[in-house]
């Protein structure tokens, strides 16, 4: 199947229908990015993703994690060969790491080096934390210990066989909270978990902790690993997962016509989010500007999302009021394009609500086709893909493109990756229990202006 490519030099169409944030707005302080790193089912760095983002491979295949035999879904986007002690070799830290805080670890410390910070080298009471993550579930065999551990305790509280620090382990905070102990950071702390769009309304709330002057720098981002039997099972009986078994690598497949459900993953991306003026005093290497947030609440269903697009226009529109942008600004969409029918109908409802006309000539790709979904974290690995396209001047694909759904008609990106200039990128972040997160990031052209409206 041929498909016609818009033309990438983009021209105004239309005019906004976002309103444009008044001058007479406080000047707010302006956010850049300054340091990322990646923990993917792609590769275990921030290099080894990305290129292979661009060759358009899949980091999706077989279970291998436990035993999926008897799981209607058998396959999974999962990490391979990542070692924590490369970044932990603390004992008494690492037993209160679940799988997904490991990786939250790793990509914490591979963006600090990323950024260049030096140990020590900053007020710590200035340093914050905002990251998304999941809670762990525990494995089968651990509930069958604890199951055997209290038939046999003849009602006397004697547990020797149960992790007595895994109530910590399956914990939410237990990663952000060692991230703080490894960097010494004393500044606003925060941890979300809004199902797929954490990672994504995390890095939201860390910008307005530099905007409004609370922090000076924010390790922002998310980490999730929810690849274990309870998680699938739940997935399961929700209808949700793909189960093209006997392909793995083609499973997933957003917006085209034969998608049958989104591929579970894992990993992490983090990023170092500074003021502009802390980052210039200190010589920094910016790779973007991070300048609009939009967050809704579709109060609409807790597992679909509705049909017109409803609460996924208001974030858009909400990102674009907040960046002071006009619709026709954008020149790439990272969707959250998950591959499963509902979603993506829904999602390109709401682009072409936001974007009128616009909508036709506007690239937009999914790399859930390569990545699965990270759950928790692909909001944030979302948005280190598309700074790297500002940077790079290339836009990812959405791989097994193939087969056209009459409602879902807009430029996806089919299959290799056009290079273009990318001046500013918006990504999406949609939710079970229907909360939206948007974030836009800009081209940083070098001012030294440090307040924006």
């Amino acid at each position: 199947m041929t498909l016609k490519e818009p033309n990438l030099r983009f021209q105004p169409l239309l005019k906004s229908k976002v309103e444009v944030r008044p001058e007479s707005i406080l000047m707010r302080r302006r956010v850049v990015i300054t340091g990322m790193g990646v923990v993917s089912p792609l590769g275990c760095d921030l290099e080894t993703t990305w290129k292979a983002i661009l060759r358009g491979e899949s980091g999706i295949g077989v279970i291998t994690l436990f035993d999926a035999f008897a799981f209607p879904c058998k396959i999974a986007a999962e990490v391979k060969g990542f070692d924590i002690k490369s970044f932990v070799n603390d004992e008494k830290l690492l037993k209160f790491l679940n799988r997904g805080a490991q990786f939250g670890i790793g990509a914490t410390q591979m963006a600090i080096a990323d950024a260049g910070l030096p140990s020590g080298y900053y007020q710590s009471d200035r340093i914050g934390i905002s990251v998304g993550c999941s809670g762990s579930r525990p494995s089968l065999e651990s509930l069958a210990l604890i199951y055997r551990a209290m038939e046999n305790s003849s009602g006397a509280i004697l547990f020797p066989t149960v992790d007595p620090v895994s109530v910590i382990k399956w914990s939410h905070h237990s990663g952000a909270s060692i991230i703080a102990l490894l960097i010494n950071a004393q500044g606003p702390n925060n941890v979300v978990d809004t199902a797929c769009s954490a990672s994504s309304q995390a890095i939201g709330a860390a910008l307005r902790m530099i905007q409004q002057g609370d922090a000076d720098m924010v390790i922002t981002g998310g980490y999730d690993s929810m690849i274990s039997e309870v998680d699938l099972i739940g997935f399961s009986l929700l209808g949700v997962l793909s189960t093209r078994n006997e392909e793995p690598q083609r499973a997933s497949r957003p917006f085209d016509r034969k998608r049958d459900g989104f591929v579970i993953g894992e990993g992490a991306a983090i990023m170092i989010l500074e003021d502009l003026s802390h980052a210039l005093a200190r010589g920094a290497k910016i790779y973007a500007e991070l300048v609009g947030f939009g967050c809704s609440l579709n109060a609409y269903s807790i597992a679909d999302s509705p049909l017109d697009g409803s609460g996924a226009v208001e974030a858009m529109e909400r990102a674009l009021s907040d960046a002071n942008l006009n619709p026709t600004d954008i020149h790439y969409i990272n969707a959250h394009g998950t591959s499963t029918p509902v979603n993506d109908r829904s999602e390109t409802a709401a682009i072409k609500r936001v974007f009128g006309e616009y909508a036709y000539q506007l690239p937009i790709s999914s790399t859930k086709s390569m990545t699965g979904h990270l759950i928790a974290a692909a909001g944030a690995l979302e948005l280190t893909f598309c700074v790297l396209s500002l940077k790079e001047g290339i836009i990812p694909p959405t791989m097994n493109y193939e087969y056209k759904d009459p409602k879902c008609d807009l430029y996806y990106v089919p299959n290799k990756p056009p290079r273009a200039e990318v001046k500013v990128a918006l990504s999406n972040s949609f939710a079970f229990g229907g909360s939206n997160n948007c974030l836009i990031v800009k081209r940083y052209e070098g001012t030294t202006d440090v307040h924006g409206v």
